[in-house]
């Protein structure tokens, strides 16, 4: 099989990449080792900025999430038993969507088919090939056979225990890497939100987060043990531990149901360099892992692929390798300014092994500062909503 872009990973980064390749005639397969329906039940998060918006939009995706996502236009941050709410229309005019991954990803996989876009599931034992002359190649087995594709160029979107970046020599790559000593357990349940934007709360037991996915569905998490197991956590020791973390406004607006899902995430920050060697791009999760306080996770991924695109775009319409050669540095820019935010946001709100009653202070006191000055929200909000790409 020839090709002009393989892509390896059919999650969002995949997916969105491939969908904006298909929309400007660049031709491209998406290799994918699970099935389709395992990917659209992987639970992710879902908060949508607005540069990702645009790019959803700009891949003919985006007219379910205008309909059906909430339009947020700030958070609220809880400590010392009070909320205070960051206004990012007011301070600089820009929001959020809230709209789940799984959503995203669905709707990304309609719009596939409807170009009649080739997608290759259940692809095992994938390999890459000389990623670094002008004729790279991947190879996988399907149905009982061995199978080629040769193309021009590799985009590595198959996240962080994927082939793509374990395909680039350990003398080539430098990983960074911070892995926090706690995980967000976290449930969804069919209830109606706390609130009508997020609650960020910061207590002395620990963080918790009340999001949801609509009107009726919420999404919550508590900062647990990386010793705890998904089964010592009943529902009711969940919002047990929730409420504890919550004002007393939030815990009277709290409808507790039974959960539906309930899984424990590891945090942690990472990020590989350089994202580029010879042909084979790597874009998302494969390159760069940060904690979820921040919601940079896929906002991160759609801007890896915003740059991908458009340097691909550029070499087959414009015959220019320039954003080639620089997507690799351009992408990093943008990812380590979200990793500091995602550091920032998880070391405040956090209750960390071995601190004290003044490292609390400090926390509590550093949030007190930022809801009480516009510079400081206002730099909340600008890296909250999306720097500028």
């Amino acid at each position: 099989m020839r090709t002009q872009v393989a892509i390896i990973g059919a999650g969002p980064a995949g997916l969105l990449l491939g969908q904006l390749l298909t929309r400007h005639g660049i031709d491209n397969v998406i290799l994918e080792r699970q099935t389709g329906d395992y990917v659209l039940g992987r639970i992710r998060a879902g908060v949508v900025e607005q540069g990702t918006a645009d790019l959803l939009d700009e891949a003919g995706v985006g007219a379910r999430m205008h309909a059906e996502g909430l339009a947020h236009d700030g958070i609220e941050l809880a400590f010392a038993g009070e909320r205070h709410r960051i206004d990012f229309h007011t301070l600089i005019g820009r929001r959020v969507i809230v709209y789940g991954q799984t959503e995203i990803t669905r709707d990304l996989m309609e719009g596939r088919a409807a170009a009649g876009a080739q997608t290759i599931y259940e692809a095992e034992d994938v390999s890459l090939h000389d990623v670094t002359g002008d004729r790279p190649r991947v190879r996988y087995h399907k149905d009982g056979a061995d199978h080629e594709i040769e193309c021009d160029f590799i985009a590595g979107c198959d996240g962080y225990h994927g082939v793509s970046r374990k395909s680039i020599p350990d003398s080539v790559l430098k990983h960074y890497e911070r892995v926090y000593p706690f995980g967000w357990l976290g449930i969804l349940v069919d209830r109606p939100p706390v609130s009508d934007e997020l609650i960020y709360a910061n207590h002395e037991r620990g963080f918790a987060l009340c999001s949801m996915r609509s009107q009726t569905r919420s999404r919550l998490y508590i900062q647990c043990s990386l010793d705890d197991k998904v089964e010592d956590w009943s529902d009711a020791r969940f919002y047990e531990e929730l409420k504890r973390r919550l004002d007393s406004a939030a815990v009277a607006r709290l409808q507790e149901g039974p959960s539906f899902e309930k899984s424990i995430a590891p945090l942690r920050s990472f990020v590989a360099e350089p994202m580029r060697h010879g042909r084979l791009f790597l874009a998302g999760d494969a390159a760069h892992i940060v904690p979820p306080t921040g919601a940079k996770g896929l906002n991160l991924a759609a801007s890896d692929v915003r740059y991908l695109w458009q340097a691909l775009t550029d070499f087959y319409k414009r015959k220019s390798s320039a954003g080639i050669d620089g997507y690799s540095a351009a992408a990093l820019a943008r990812v380590w300014k979200a990793e500091r935010f995602s550091w920032w946001m998880t070391s405040m709100l956090h209750r960390f092994p071995g601190s004290s009653d003044f490292d609390q202070k400090m926390q509590e006191t550093e949030l007190a500062y930022l809801v009480s000055s516009q510079a400081a929200m206002t730099s909340l909000a600008e890296n909250y909503v999306g720097l500028p790409y």
